[in-house]
């Protein structure tokens, strides 16, 4: 018998706290590996595990969408959902929960994910992260308000997009160019020139701040210059914080930082961290890589090493991005952002286009705007010869 087969029959109860897609993701590669104990997911929305990407796309202006529904799980877990953990004791293998009860585990997924970074402790503002969020913000755009949306990320693009589609009249206020942190200034002058062929209003600015508004608006974003913006509706995305005050006792992390795992994803060997709040080792330095790929491949691994230790493949992993914002639509696999005109493999600079850059270290990043192709095709072309 394998070192990995008499340790996974050591293991009977199985506790993931977290029920996004690294939770959901982990308990199916859980009963993969042949896991066949007690399985619990601990899930603190009341909702069952949905596609988060799909919330700043099109839910949220398509009163109709079904895109944020995931498949029924099949894992067979018993899911305490509307509870959070509020403890890890360590010594004795137990997950303390809000309602006064506690779970004990011979293996624990730590897969809690991230929240919405705040401006301000205002009501007035808005963050869209989770699907309550993205379904209030939706109702509130049935009135088309003027909309100001703070920070120019992917995620504040696309929420400036969506409501720009719902008939507001919107203005994102970014830090410099928008996405040119995220993309580089090739694809985010293609973006932000598609947002203001649209009528969307970009102002860059160094800092920004909320204050509570004068009477009729939601409140005013005061820019470093003393410029003061208000509309009827402010939303702020500015980043996110990792999941881990709960954490706090375990001297698993240090205060508001991530988790850091090793290649399998674990921070000991009865423990697998992945998701938002885990910062894992890449070609570029151990690094939080907050996707929806980076959590579903993160999970796998993770969850595999729990049961098969040393035995289970490392995390080999390669960014895959999307966005769909202004009419356009970008799948890019590689690390971003990237610097540069690209080389373009098919089309060209004024349609859709298939299009590769090389990094100084050897990698590369394929990226497809408008472009219908294969994910595996997509990967393909990063390993090209420019």
């Amino acid at each position: 018998m394998s070192a990995a087969a008499e340790q996974a029959g050591q293991v009977k109860r199985v506790v993931v706290v977290g029920n996004g897609i690294a939770g959901l993701t982990a308990a199916d590669t859980l009963r993969g590996t042949g896991f066949d104990g007690e399985l619990t997911i601990v899930g603190d929305e009341s909702h069952a595990a949905y596609s988060r990407p799909a919330l700043s796309k099109a839910l949220l202006h398509d009163g109709d969408d079904l895109s944020h529904e995931l498949p029924s799980p099949t894992h067979g877990a018993t899911e305490l959902l509307g509870v959070r953990a509020t403890g890890l004791d360590l010594e004795r293998r137990r997950v303390a929960l809000d309602d006064g009860t506690d779970l004990s585990y011979d293996r624990l997924v730590i897969a809690t994910g991230s929240r919405a970074r705040r401006l301000s402790d205002l009501p007035e503002e808005v963050t869209l992260r989770g699907l309550d969020d993205a379904l209030a913000l939706r109702r509130r755009l049935a009135d088309k308000p003027s909309v100001i949306v703070v920070g120019g990320g992917p995620l504040g693009m696309e929420i400036a997009s969506g409501c720009l589609a719902a008939g507001s009249t919107v203005t994102v206020v970014s830090q410099g160019v928008p996405l040119v942190l995220q993309l580089g200034p090739h694809l985010a002058d293609v973006f932000t020139a598609a947002g203001r062929e649209r009528g969307l209003t970009v102002v860059e600015t160094e800092l920004a701040r909320l204050e509570r508004s004068a009477e009729g608006y939601a409140a005013r974003v005061v820019l470093d210059d003393g410029t003061v913006l208000e509309a009827d509706l402010v939303v702020t995305a500015v980043g996110d914080v990792p999941n881990t005050e709960w954490l706090a006792s375990s001297g698993l992390v240090s205060q508001g930082g991530p988790l850091t795992v090793d290649s399998r994803g674990l921070v000991r060997p009865d423990i697998a961290v992945a998701g938002d709040l885990a910062a894992f080792p890449t070609p570029h330095g151990t690094r939080r890589i907050p996707l929806w790929s980076s959590a579903i491949e993160q999970s796998k691994v993770a969850a595999a090493a729990l049961i098969q230790g040393q035995e289970a493949p490392t995390l080999q992993f390669q960014p895959y991005f999307w966005t769909e914002q202004f009419g356009l639509s970008l799948k890019a696999v590689g690390y971003l952002p990237v610097v540069g005109a690209p080389a373009y493999v098919d089309g060209g600079p004024d349609g859709p286009a298939l299009m590769r850059w090389a990094h100084g270290d050897g990698t590369a990043v394929a990226a497809a705007l408008n472009y219908r192709i294969p994910i595996p095709r997509l990967r393909r072309v990063t390993q090209q010869a420019a």
